[in-house]
């Protein structure tokens, strides 16, 4: 279990979600990705990158000049956001 960290400060929306995307199809299950912000709307939009990934974020520290998020990959398979579920591919 590895700890990556990813500076993502200074970068506006919607840098930091398809960086943190990005970052992820590189980390293994188990390992966690921690994601420095500044941008306000980070504090939406990497949640909702994360529903839509099906890994988890433990924990969100907000202060007034910064978001970190520590985020768990659980299960190793990023979806497209308007692709089909996983199990309407395997019905495919």
């Amino acid at each position: 279990m590895t700890t990556t960290k990813l500076d993502l400060t200074g970068l506006k929306c919607p840098l930091p979600a398809l960086k943190t995307r990005k970052a992820l199809k590189g980390i293994t299950s188990g390992d966690f990705l921690e994601v420095h912000c500044t941008d306000p709307l980070s504090a939406i939009d990497i949640p909702n990158l994360i529903r839509e990934t099906g890994d988890k974020v433990e924990i969100t520290e907000r202060t007034e000049s910064r978001i970190v998020f520590l985020i768990e990959k659980t299960n190793g398979l990023i979806e497209e956001p308007n692709g089909p579920s996983p199990a309407v591919k395997q019905r495919l």
